[in-house]
């Protein structure tokens, strides 16, 4: 089982004709996942690598019943906003928003929005979900996943690969992988995914990776001596300076206990497995399968 997405899951990409929209097609038939429909508006009736382009994706739900959609649009003059809401509107239950500088004004807009339509939108700033085996939403490499039972969370993009490939190179198989995505405003919080993880059968821990800044991972931490099923965590940059961005917005720390060390102290109190690097993951996850 997983979390978000699955076997059933069918999978359109707007902006299919651009660049990385072409990349994320041509991703999606290598792993074995292929997208049943693209748009591009004023492409519609044609084909692109092969997949079925329509004009918007309200055209591309009634053809072809999909139900998660890959946004390749970039955030410039509002572009990716209008791509979000139109698949809100559309009835798309599940959107990996890939792009990253939409305007924190309009990620507010977007998430809002498909809050009230019942729509999960995992990002933006991230590179999606996969469930190995079962789907891939997004650019997770599907070379270095593995079918089994640990879920896995992250804010950053690079720090999801480099968890998974590192668990699947153990035998460490993964129910649902998450990159939730970097920038202050997300689709779902670390605690809902935390939830989700909690309430799927078949994942039995869970790998979060929090980084500084921002309030979430104090909220995660909350959430987690509510939980039956062990949860390690990596907060990043236990060493940066004091108001250091660590990569992305989403990460400025602003004092108040937003630093990585005041995170993974909050984490070790609410009973989590707390590693300090992120190769001492696999040695933490390999204990709690093994006990």
């Amino acid at each position: 089982m997983s979390i978000l997405i699955g076997p059933e899951t069918k999978v359109v990409v707007q902006g299919a004709t651009g660049r990385q929209g072409q990349r994320q097609l041509s991703v999606l038939q290598q792993a074995g996942h292929p997208a049943v429909a693209g748009v591009s508006p004023g492409r519609g009736g044609d084909t692109v690598l092969g997949t079925p382009l329509f004009d918007t994706v309200s055209e591309a739900v009634q053809a072809t019943g999909c139900d998660a959609t890959i946004l390749h649009v970039p955030p410039t003059e509002g572009a990716a906003l209008s791509a979000g809401l139109e698949a809100v509107e559309a009835g798309i239950a599940v959107i990996a928003a890939i792009p990253e500088g939409i305007p924190v004004l309009e990620a507010t807009r977007l998430v809002q929005s498909a809050r009230s339509a019942g729509t999960v939108v995992i990002g933006p700033n991230g590179i999606g979900a996969a469930s190995p085996g079962q789907c891939l939403l997004g650019m997770v490499a599907t070379s270095f996943t593995l079918p089994g039972p640990i879920g896995v969370v992250s804010r950053s993009g690079t720090l999801t690969l480099e968890t998974h490939r590192s668990l699947t190179a153990a035998g460490l198989g993964q129910s649902t992988i998450v990159s939730m995505g970097g920038d202050p405003v997300v689709g779902l919080t670390q605690s809902e995914y935390l939830a989700k993880f909690e309430d799927d059968p078949d994942t039995s821990a869970v790998v979060l990776i929090g980084e500084p800044g921002g309030s979430m991972e104090s909220q995660a931490a909350a959430f987690i001596p509510s939980m039956s099923k062990p949860v390690v965590v990596y907060v990043a940059g236990l060493c940066a300076p004091e108001g250091k961005r660590m990569g992305h917005l989403g990460a400025l720390m602003t004092g108040g206990g937003t630093s990585a060390q005041a995170k993974a102290d909050q984490f070790r109190e609410a009973g989590a497995v707390v590693v300090g690097s992120l190769w001492d993951i696999v040695p933490a996850v390999g204990d709690l399968v093994a006990s």
